[in-house]
């Protein structure tokens, strides 16, 4: 299959007035035409500033310092040859770092999709969801006026339509046309009765028809990557059973590559080709959904799976991970293996940085940032259990 997305050694700070704060470290994943890569981790793993900082959503004290993030877009690749540095390209690759700032935010639709985490704080409970998507629907339009691609439904803003807007003012912004195309996403969606539940509010949708509006407005520039970011979060499990179910089914008919961020193992289990363990900032463990679940080498991807209840035994006693994720302040990060405090196998080289080791078993795509996936645990050299606290017995 073909890369659809390459990120290589991106890095996101956040500069306050605490300090530097390491949120995404020298992350690199790849996302391959229609699949579902999966990204796990607790919260604070840097899970969500990664999908952001790809499509160009980091606020102001936060940065994208490092990295390349390759989009395989023809076209774009073209245009950016003759416009922009030879380095911006790399055959029908181009790196969206290196493009200004307009160039990326007419990805955002057409290209790449975003579901964020809570659809109550992402849509404006002053007009109603229907209007919302057909506004979305509608800046796809306007932008495709002079179409760079004819794969869109939404196109059709030309010249004629804009000396009309710019004549009436009062008209209104969205057109009939758009308004059409939300009341079908909303149908595609599953919503029951979609022309009577575009003019209604956010509060008059349960949690489960939020998170489906959200999804048929980030569907609304038809995407070629879908990013969902938590979207799940809040909802029973019946209804995130459903969720599920509509992303797969869209994924499935549109060919579409999903970027799907989540803390739920099963979700992962359910959804993903391909997985990334992420924590404090990093991708602790990478490669195809068995070498995650079943040949798994990072202890910290154990200790995840070692936290979920076996239904088939319920009976033996969880094994929490024990203390937290760290601080991502570059001035308490320190120079080792970020789980090291946390982690039952720690050893005198955790204190150092462990690069990406290529793991044994498994797939050729499974790798881990950890010493055991190089060699054995070594009871020699294990670090004492007080050796990070600097509690002692006597």
């Amino acid at each position: 299959m073909t890369d659809v997305l390459r990120v290589e050694g991106l890095s996101t700070r956040f500069f306050t007035e605490q300090g530097q704060v390491n949120a995404v470290e020298d992350v690199s994943f790849t996302i391959e035409s229609g699949e579902v890569f999966g990204v796990v981790g607790e919260s604070g793993s840097g899970k969500s500033v990664t999908a952001l900082s790809i499509v160009d959503l980091v606020e102001n004290p936060g940065k994208v310092t490092d990295g390349e993030i390759w989009y395989r877009h023809p076209e774009l690749a073209e245009r950016a040859r003759e416009a922009y540095d030879e380095e911006a390209v790399d055959g029908e690759y181009v790196d969206l770092l290196q493009l200004p700032e307009r160039e990326r935010r007419a990805l955002r639709g057409p290209d790449f999709g975003m579901i964020f985490q809570d659809p109550m704080s992402s849509l404006n409970p002053s007009v109603s969801v229907g209007e919302q998507i057909a506004e979305a629907v509608e800046v796809q339009r306007r932008a495709e006026a002079n179409p760079r691609a004819t794969r869109s439904r939404t196109q059709g803003y030309g010249l004629g339509s804009l000396f009309t807007d710019a004549l009436l003012p009062t008209k209104s912004y969205v057109s009939e046309e758009s308004r059409s195309r939300a009341i079908e996403l909303l149908d595609l969606v599953g919503i029951p009765d979609p022309e009577e539940r575009y003019d209604e509010y956010p509060h008059q949708f349960s949690g489960g028809m939020l998170q489906r509006a959200m999804v048929a407005q980030a569907l609304a520039g038809e995407p070629d990557v879908l990013i969902a970011d938590e979207p799940t979060t809040a909802l029973d499990v019946t209804i995130q059973a459903q969720i599920l179910d509509l992303l797969s089914e869209l994924q499935e008919e549109r060919g579409m590559s999903v970027m799907l961020i989540t803390h739920n193992l099963g979700v992962i289990a359910r959804m993903a080709d391909r997985v990334g363990v992420m924590y404090a900032g990093e991708i602790a463990e990478r490669g195809t959904l068995a070498d995650v679940f079943e040949e798994n080498v990072h202890p910290y991807t154990k200790g995840l799976l070692g936290s979920i209840p076996d239904l088939d035994d319920p009976a033996p006693r969880l094994n929490p991970i024990e203390g937290n994720v760290p601080s991502l302040l570059d001035s308490e990060m320190g120079g080792g293996c970020y789980f090291a405090d946390r982690c039952p196998k720690a050893m005198e080289e955790c204190l150092e940085k462990p690069p990406e080791f290529a793991c044994e078993d498994g797939s050729d795509e499974h790798a881990a940032k950890c010493y055991l996936a190089d060699h054995e645990y070594d009871e020699a050299t294990a670090l004492p259990d007080d050796y990070f606290t600097g509690d002692s017995d006597e």
